[in-house]
């Protein structure tokens, strides 16, 4: 898949977001290395601490589909703002967990676009690791 037609997913995604609140829509879509891909969008709620973000409604989703941190190949977070999507400090440590350091993440606005990933967006991150 390209990284194009990622956006694509995304952006479709995107569509199905519930943002009565921030009026701040975003989507994502997780591509796994089987070419099985799952959208996600945001999913606000008056108790703003019940927000759902894009990025972890489409990983959630994969992982509840079976699909696990080795199986993820990329993922695209796209929104409609001016500025790129880029994830907030949850769904960073989240994705930090949950896909590989060096999965392609292609962040989006309807304009431009860029790729990175989750060791670049959070360097020196916590995870099970320092659990042990």
């Amino acid at each position: 898949m390209t990284d194009q037609e990622l956006l694509d997913l995304a952006f479709k995604a995107l569509e199905n977001a519930y943002a009565p609140y921030s009026n701040y829509r975003v989507g994502a879509c997780v591509l796994c290395k089987d070419g099985k891909t799952f959208p996600g969008a945001n999913i606000e709620n008056a108790s703003y601490g019940a927000t759902n973000c894009a990025e972890r409604t489409a990983i959630f989703s994969a992982y509840a589909n079976g699909y696990r941190r080795d199986d993820i190949e990329a993922i695209a977070i796209v929104c409609e703002g001016s500025t790129m999507a880029s994830p907030c400090g949850i769904c960073r440590q989240v994705l930090s967990e949950l896909i590989p350091g060096d999965a392609k993440m292609i962040l989006a606005n309807r304009e431009k676009s860029m790729v990175t990933n989750i060791e670049a967006l959070l360097p020196l991150s916590f995870g099970s690791k320092d659990l042990q």
